[in-house]
């Protein structure tokens, strides 16, 4: 499968072809920038990503007069023929989670979300109208920058503005969505980890840049907000201010509102503290005693620091800080000045290592030394060969016969507990065991008589079922709506994955306990080995899962599978969803298998191993 990859910037165009069969799949890379005068650079390699870089002048006078060029160039290479083409689209607002095919219902909202992202979008819009009208009868596809954020909880997204603001819209969204997903999973195989397993905060920094907390495969937030003007200072980009200036400066200089945005995202950033946009020439001027300069470099770092220092608290840890994207990559002195101030968490840079950087193809370094808690990894960004693949997940699957559906039962899981023999014993005495009461659906586990009360800062909750055996490790398995009762945040987990989990005190009979391990417990579907060979998952797979039919039905994304002998095949959801779904006890639900999204959402290590076969 070949497949034409367009980035479709404000001031320049990024384009390459992929041959999806061969290893080093990227076949041709081109890119056109510095318009000015009638003319032109274009940047291109041939024969993977080892070819040698190649410039030539090129007589074209914008973005869209490249974008036309761009099959003649193509021919000239002998690329020609294109199963499908992708597109770079900044944003999606709420409605695409995954690469999407091209028709007028999605650019009509592609259009809609302009205003949302005016320098991005509308850039987007005129390469997928130019190349439909070049390749009329090849599937053109829309791989969106916010898509990877939508599992960003809603406490992240929202904004505490009124109601019918948010009615229209106004939340946050995030972008770079593909460059943080590629380096989630670049980070996971370099250190030969599910990303699952991994807290991850990926550090975009070039002329545009951000910030995305990934925890255990999931974006959990990201510094751009509704548009991507929010978060770290950039090349002219502002990042955060506070929004009370715009009255303040249309009251004191007369500025309209659309006078300030301007300025904000062109006039901005490194540009308005130091006079220029790039990191380069501001880190030089700095070396040569420009105050101003010296002031934009610790503006750029310190803001860096904020948000990686909010993100390791938001996710409760952080196993991997990885740079990407030009500055993340190329400037070690940057790197330095970020990761200096975290030695309170353990992270130690190897001068040494970080400054012996040198990236060209795939490459991940670690630039922490050999004691360093926390793992430090620079990686080039690798946008387009995301795209690439999610364009052939999309297609693999548009050309697949209407599969097989499968319907499995769903039960709801109430709040319980499980102890250990330790804790058995603080609560109902010593030697004390545990008396089975009944047996469970999963023939492994069944409900004790003993029951505990979970108290938390704020209320409780008396006669919480106990649940046998014992375990290693006490855990407490409560609803969102339930810690809003106790008084106390709890992480949405697999169960057993209780690392920085939050304490909370329980009661029995004889004691009392203070005691780790309250989570949420993500929805999951226990599994048989045998029925999971027949639908053809595995251990640690995800799924989604259909409830209803028509209007009324629900879906319930990002399942987790668990697959073990002597396992029912079940699903489990808690009360909270349970109650979204109109669920009161037990019902069946369709097992959606989605092979296309591969590390669109969840980045799984069956996942992680699809998106590196390509990769030399």
């Amino acid at each position: 499968m070949k497949i034409l990859v367009f980035n479709a910037g404000s001031s320049s165009l990024k384009f390459g072809v992929f041959d999806m069969s061969i290893q080093d799949s990227r076949v041709f890379k081109g890119e056109f920038e510095g318009f000015k005068n009638g003319s032109c650079t274009l940047h291109f390699r041939i024969g993977g990503e080892q070819g040698e870089e190649l410039n030539r002048n090129e007589s074209l006078d914008t973005v869209e007069d490249a974008i036309v060029r761009v099959p003649e160039i193509l021919q000239e290479f002998g690329f020609a023929d294109f199963d499908a083409v992708g597109h770079r689209v900044a944003h999606g607002g709420e409605q695409f989670h995954d690469a999407t095919l091209i028709d007028a219902e999605v650019l009509k909202h592609i259009e809609d979300c302009t205003t949302l992202a005016p320098l991005h979008n509308s850039t987007n819009l005129k390469a997928i109208t130019i190349s439909r009208e070049l390749w009329p009868d090849v599937p053109q596809i829309a791989v969106f920058d916010t898509a990877f954020h939508h599992t960003i909880p809603d406490r992240a997204t929202t904004y505490a503005v009124p109601k019918e603001w948010r009615d229209k819209g106004l939340r946050r969204y995030g972008f770079h969505g593909t460059s943080h997903k590629y380096v989630g999973l670049r980070v996971a195989r370099e250190l030969a980890r599910p990303v699952t397993d991994l807290q991850i905060i990926s550090c975009h920094l070039g002329n545009g840049a951000s910030i995305c907390a990934i925890n255990r495969g999931f974006s959990i937030d990201t510094s751009m907000g509704m548009t991507p003007l929010e978060g770290l200072v950039m090349g002219t980009r502002s990042g955060d201010v506070d929004p009370g200036m715009f009255t303040y400066l249309a009251r004191e200089l007369g500025l309209s509102v659309e006078e300030i945005e301007y300025q904000l995202y062109a006039n901005s950033g490194l540009k308005a503290l130091a006079g220029s946009h790039d990191l380069r020439e501001v880190e030089q001027k700095a070396a040569d005693g420009d105050a101003d300069a010296q002031l934009a470099i610790n503006v750029y770092a310190y803001r860096v620091r904020k948000y990686i220092g909010a993100y390791a608290a938001a996710m409760g840890g952080v196993d991997v800080i990885a740079f990407t994207g030009g500055i993340g990559e190329n400037s070690a002195s940057m790197r330095r000045r970020v990761c200096d101030k975290f030695e309170f968490l353990g992270l130690h840079l190897d001068d040494d290592k970080n400054l012996a950087v040198q990236l060209k193809g795939f490459e991940a370094p670690q630039v922490q030394s050999f004691d360093s808690r926390i793992k430090v990894i620079v990686t080039q960004t690798c946008e387009q060969l995301m795209i690439a693949q999610e364009v052939k997940y999309l297609q693999v699957q548009r050309e697949q016969a209407e599969p097989k559906k499968w319907y499995i039962p769903v039960a709801v899981s109430a709040r319980h507990v499980h102890l250990s023999q330790e804790a058995v014993e603080a609560l109902f005495g010593k030697d004390h065991q545990l008396k089975k009461m009944r047996t469970l659906s999963q023939t492994e586990g069944w409900a004790a008589e003993e029951t505990v009360e979970v108290i938390g800062p704020k209320g409780s909750f008396k006669t919480v079922r106990v649940m046998g055996p014992t375990r290693k490790q006490t855990q407490i398995e409560v609803s969102k709506t339930d810690t809003f009762t106790l008084g106390v945040e709890a992480p949405v987990r697999p169960s057993g994955k209780l690392e920085h989990t939050p304490f909370i005190k329980l009661r029995g009979t004889s004691g009392e306990l203070e005691t780790n391990g309250l989570i949420i417990a993500a929805r999951h579907i226990h599994m048989s080995p045998e029925d999971a060979g027949k639908i053809g998952l595995k251990d640690g797979d995800y799924v989604d899962v259909k409830l209803g039919d028509g209007g009324r039905s629900v879906s319930f994304a990002n399942t987790l599978i668990r697959v073990k002998k002597g396992y029912t095949t079940e699903m489990h959801i808690d009360t909270d969803e349970a109650n979204a779904a109109g669920i009161a006890f037990q019902t069946k639900g369709e097992l959606v298998t989605n092979e296309t999204r591969g590390e669109a959402d969840i980045m799984t290590k069956k996942n992680m191993e699809l998106s590196w076969r390509n990769e030399p």
